[in-house]
């Protein structure tokens, strides 16, 4: 029995992005902000799949494990920020108002 493929194409802008194609976006359930992830395997196929946003990163759960323990074990090291720093640091962030949603640019890739 022939398996039926389908198939749609998508263009990479000059940052690098493109848009999910719709029947993609439909198969794997996507909306605005949702997550997906990209499988490289071996024979050089890539794969795209919905990335579950209730999985855990391995990495950043071994380092809040670690900052955890450390905080436990060594509680005079954690102090808070002193005002000296912070006056330090308001200069360096005023009028910074970060947008999320806004694309990388050219030097950002």
């Amino acid at each position: 029995m022939a398996q039926l493929s389908l198939y749609s194409d998508s263009t990479l802008t000059n940052r690098y992005q493109t848009t999910i194609p719709a029947m993609v976006r439909k198969a794997l359930h996507l909306n605005k902000r949702a997550k997906i992830r990209y499988t490289l395997q071996a024979d050089g196929t890539v794969l795209i799949s919905r990335a579950d946003q209730d999985e855990n990163d391995p990495v950043l759960a071994q380092f809040l494990t670690f900052l955890a323990n450390d905080i436990s074990q060594n509680p005079k090291n954690v102090s808070s920020i002193s005002s000296d720093l912070i006056g330090r640091i308001r200069p360096l962030i005023s009028g910074v108002e970060p947008d999320l949603n806004s694309p990388l640019s050219d030097e950002d890739d």
